[in-house]
């Protein structure tokens, strides 16, 4: 399993998120992952990818979500799959916390999105913008993925556990989730389709016209603070600068108490 391989990458991912790696008696155990049915051609996939013995079987029962569910599971039970499995980063029994961006040199994109794929979304808010999302409760792949989308979308975010549930929501929205999706969902990637084709549609969407722009921090330069500090009036400052008042009021009240460096001639 060569994580540079795109395909094994984006399987691993997956199997952080999604699957379960279960520790029997001696050297029993089995590697597995249920999904929808609808989704059975990825597990056929994995089952093609795999270079053991494994099976893919289905299920209908009743759930809290419909009456009736079809799922369907790929069972592994190789220990030297396991083994691998193991030493790349796929703990035994309970990983939600644990699990973390593999040590080995691997494939970003392929790899966050095996597990956007398994614990992600990816489509249109109730209001019609594109997003991109994670749910994890490891504060190391909230992390890696909010790297991620720094370098490809230019997207800022400071990632922090939810209150309600200690899980970490990482969102993006409009152009960066647009970017985001367009770098991990490219043509030929192994994936969800489902997703994909979700992935896909979001290049297609147009910022309305009247719609404010998405926001951008503008720094504070140092000829800016000369002239904050010699006309010591936010109202008179927001007028030379181009800036709000709110704004101004609040630099000049950092340069007075040392919240931030004087320019260097004051």
């Amino acid at each position: 399993m060569d994580l540079t391989v795109p395909e094994y990458a984006y399987m691993f991912g997956f199997l952080q998120a999604d699957g379960h790696l279960q520790q029997g008696a001696g050297q029993k155990g089995k590697l597995t992952v249920e999904l929808s049915a609808r989704d059975i051609g990825l597990l056929q996939k994995f089952q093609r990818l795999t270079p053991f013995y494994s099976r893919i079987s289905t299920r209908t029962r009743s759930t809290n979500f419909a009456e009736l569910h079809t799922s369907a599971t790929w069972t592994l039970c190789s220990l030297e799959a396991r083994t691998r499995l193991n030493e790349l980063g796929l703990p035994y029994g309970r990983k939600s916390k644990t699990i973390a961006p593999p040590l080995v040199e691997f494939s970003s994109r392929d790899y966050l999105r095996g597990a956007i794929d398994a614990d992600g979304s990816v489509g249109f808010t109730s209001k019609g913008f594109p997003f991109v999302s994670l749910t994890t409760a490891s504060t190391a792949m909230a992390s890696f993925l909010s790297g991620y989308a720094k370098e490809v979308a230019g997207a800022e975010r400071t990632t922090k556990r939810n209150t309600r549930d200690g899980v970490y929501n990482v969102l993006y929205t409009v152009e960066k989730a647009q970017r985001l999706a367009a770098a991990l969902y490219y043509p030929g990637c192994l994936s969800l389709e489902r997703k994909h084709a979700a992935a896909a549609s979001l290049a297609a969407w147009v910022r309305p016209a009247g719609m404010r722009a998405a926001y951008t921090k503008r720094r504070w330069a140092e000829h800016e603070d000369r002239i904050l500090l010699k006309l010591n009036s936010p109202t008179l400052a927001a007028q030379a600068l181009d800036r709000t008042v709110q704004s101004c009021n609040l630099r000049l009240w950092r340069l007075r108490n040392g919240q931030v460096p004087l320019p260097v001639d004051q």
